[in-house]
């Protein structure tokens, strides 16, 4: 295992594993969604086939300029049969799985001569997750590769939809300000709906991410214009105590929101000015829902995959 990459054992397998030189018996290339810690080593020199969700596909293609014919896009909640040998004569199945996470993201349930694996990559659970068509809920999972990012009693966070209301009465105590959202290059795209949704506003974005945006057909919220809303959204690195001031001097009242469960441990963000809003918006699971997911899977291994 390096950094988020997987080799399954006395299997095929490869999950988001793109050193090749390393992997020399991994025949079977996966991607569970399209962020950079999953990605590492993976470029448009790739030679191999890659089998990932429709939308990790679109994007591979589109920004990555991955050869079309070795992407391999397949369709969520049912079991699709691959080849393990040249000849065919040994086969697998795969199902995808909605990983709850960004757009994409999906987890894998292998089924062979292997057993059962259930591989998550990142996600979030909820009471919904286990209930999508192709879960193995009657099914024995011999071994659970499990995103155990926050798998530590004190990740104690809340839901998406209570972080969410956090952030609605932070913007909405607001009214005459400017609202900064610091988000990475994927993820979160539910939230900046719900927002624009509720509060009747465009989102404005930059002119790469709007068309990231419309690649994965979210709704028709997003403007490049930088005039069109208050709500704009950053890379949240850009987001600090010289940038939150110099942003007031030049463009009025305004206030930050940084969505994120990174500083979780921490008594309070590496940040002290008050316009900086850090809100425990999180697209991985807290602890007590690793708990509830691996109650509800029962596997009779678990391999945690950071």
């Amino acid at each position: 295992m390096i950094g988020n990459g997987v080799l399954i054992p006395d299997t095929p397998i490869a999950i988001d594993y793109w050193r090749e030189r390393q992997c020399n018996q991994s025949k079977l290339f996966f991607l569970s969604h399209y962020h950079a810690d999953h990605m590492e080593g993976l470029n448009s020199s790739w030679s191999l086939k890659i089998y990932c969700s429709e939308i990790t596909a679109s994007l591979l293609i589109h920004e990555m300029s991955i050869r079309s014919d070795l992407v391999v896009s397949l369709q969520t909640g049912q079991p699709h049969v691959i080849p393990v040998d040249e000849m065919g004569c040994e086969t697998m199945s795969v199902t995808l799985l909605d990983a709850n996470h960004c757009p994409g993201a999906v987890m894998f349930l292998f089924e062979g001569y292997f057993g059962c694996i259930l591989y998550t990559g990142d996600f979030r659970y909820d009471d919904q997750l286990h209930l999508q068509p192709g879960f193995p809920q009657s099914k024995q999972v011999d071994q659970l590769f499990l995103d155990n990012t926050y798998c530590n009693p004190k990740a104690q966070f809340p839901t998406r939809h209570d972080a969410f209301q956090i952030i609605l009465n932070i913007i909405q105590q607001n009214p005459t300000s400017n609202v900064i959202i610091g988000l990475t290059h994927l993820g979160k795209e539910k939230l900046l709906e719900q927002l624009a949704v509720k509060l009747q506003t465009m989102i404005v974005v930059d002119s790469k991410r709007m068309q990231r945006l419309n690649l994965l057909g979210c709704l028709n919220v997003f403007t490049d214009q930088m005039d069109m809303g208050r709500i704009i959204v950053k890379y949240k690195n850009e987001i600090t105590d010289s940038t939150i001031e110099r942003w007031n001097q030049q463009s009025g009242p305004t206030i930050a929101i940084i969505p994120t469960a990174l500083y979780i441990y921490q008594d309070r963000p590496p940040i002290l000015d008050k316009r900086i809003y850090v809100v425990h918006y999180s697209d991985h699971s807290n602890y007590n829902e690793l708990r509830q997911f691996v109650s509800v899977v029962k596997p009779c291994r678990i391999t945690p995959i950071i």
